[in-house]
């Protein structure tokens, strides 16, 4: 079921448009030979984007892998490139599947190729390219990025196997839950969808069979949620990305980590994953999650949150389940604070309230001409002039002069932060 053309790739509809840079290497037309780098999570079509390339353009297509290939290869095809485009005007493609595997060295062997024009180079990578492809390299290279098939491209894809000859050629009939079921099952990955789907398939078949004691002829075999369950050996989760479960579950996950729950907090990760939610989504959860109900208690987990986000960016499914596993971990077992959120909300209640008045003169900026004529800047203490490095000075307006929006706990590190603060106050204020 690999498209045989640009035409037939569904998904990656932003790459595909007329006048684009893999719509001219296919087109083969002049001014066609940059090169490019791919990078997205695995089926979202890198491969079959290049082969298809290769069976419109009219040029000499060469796939290799940095799985195993070596510098000997590429040499290989570089010297062969030259040789077509000089004695027989051949041009070369050539595939380059997970570059990110190739060592400097074997990048290094690509740059007399790509930079004088003899082959065009097409890379493929699921690792981020800016830590993964050498510099003069992806300098010389267009940066496509490719998304997630969305799950309507999924199904599409689904549909068009069951159908087509290339495909089941319709031998099973495929249920719209069971569609559902192999969307949900696949995260975006056609190659995942498409697999599933085969085994469906034979699973469906075979239960005919196995019902009739013959090929089932009057109807065809059903490809249902319960035969998708079966075939792939894997548990279907009720979870809608739109609907309830979607929100029940990451209520159920944000809830075990602020009740210090890491067990249940890590279940509904996993369920997370499983149900193909996004991991950037997730991400997000844990980096507003260390902010909002541990704080300044531990103001690690906010670190740690954003490494992880940030590792996931970086390394995608299935590798990014083990951060966003470290920081859930790590924020479910932190002690708990929602001091900071408290603070901000209730300045903020003020504020909308109309709570609020001018700034106190002595804090003004004073360094415009005419400031210091309005008085403003007048009267300010500087605290570094004051030994313990603060001093008594009004800083809310008279207003709200007064007011105590932060209240640190006594859990963990805002248990230092409490006492600190206190005696802070009582200088600020002059208490």
């Amino acid at each position: 079921m690999r498209p045989q053309s640009l035409d037939e790739v569904v998904g990656q509809q932003h790459l595909l448009g007329q006048g684009s840079p893999l719509r001219v290497i296919a087109s083969d037309s002049e001014g066609s030979a940059v090169s490019v780098i791919l990078w997205g999570p695995p089926g979202t079509g890198k491969t079959t984007m290049a082969q298809a390339i290769a069976h419109t353009s009219g040029r000499r297509f060469v796939e290799l892998s940095a799985v195993t290939a070596g510098i000997k290869d590429v040499r290989a095809v570089m010297e062969r490139a030259l040789n077509d485009r000089d004695l027989y005007d051949i041009a070369t493609v050539l595939f380059l599947d997970e570059i990110h595997r190739f060592t400097k060295a074997q990048q290094d062997a690509l740059l007399p190729g790509v930079e004088n024009g003899w082959v065009t180079l097409i890379a493929a990578t699921t690792e981020n390219p800016s830590f993964s492809v050498i510099s003069p390299l992806l300098s010389r290279s267009l940066l496509l990025t490719l998304e997630a098939l969305s799950d309507a491209d999924i199904a599409k894809l689904l549909d068009r196997a069951t159908a087509d000859p290339r495909g089941l050629g319709g031998a099973v009939e495929l249920t719209a839950e069971g569609r559902d079921a192999l969307v949900q099952l696949s995260s975006g990955d056609a190659r995942r969808a498409l697999t599933g789907l085969e085994a469906a398939a034979g699973s469906a078949l075979a239960l005919a069979e196995g019902a009739d004691g013959d090929a089932h002829e009057a109807a065809l075999p059903q490809i249902t949620a319960e035969v998708v369950s079966i075939s792939v050996d894997r548990a279907l989760l009720r979870y809608d990305k739109d609907g309830d479960q979607h929100y029940d579950v990451v209520s159920a996950f944000i809830k075990s980590m602020r009740g210090s729950d890491p067990d249940a907090a890590i279940h509904y990760l996993a369920r997370m994953i499983e149900a193909g939610e996004d991991p950037r989504f997730i991400a997000r959860r844990l980096m507003v999650h260390a902010a909002e109900d541990v704080g300044l208690a531990d103001p690690q987990a906010l670190t740690i949150a954003v490494a992880a986000a940030q590792a996931t960016q970086l390394i995608g499914l299935p590798e990014a389940r083990i951060p966003l596993a470290e920081a859930t971990i790590y924020i479910a077992t932190a002690p708990k604070s929602n001091a900071v959120i408290s603070a901000i909300d209730a300045a903020i209640s003020d504020v909308k309230a109309g709570r609020f008045g001018p700034v106190p003169k002595p804090l003004r900026d004073a360094h415009y001409p005419g400031a210091k004529k309005l008085g403003h800047g007048k009267g300010y203490r500087y605290p570094h002039a004051d030994p313990r490095g603060v001093l008594t000075q009004q800083y809310l307006p008279d207003e709200i002069s007064g007011a105590t929006y932060y209240t640190p706990t006594t859990h963990g590190n805002e248990r230092e932060v409490s006492e600190r603060l206190e005696k802070i106050r009582r200088i600020t204020r002059g208490e």
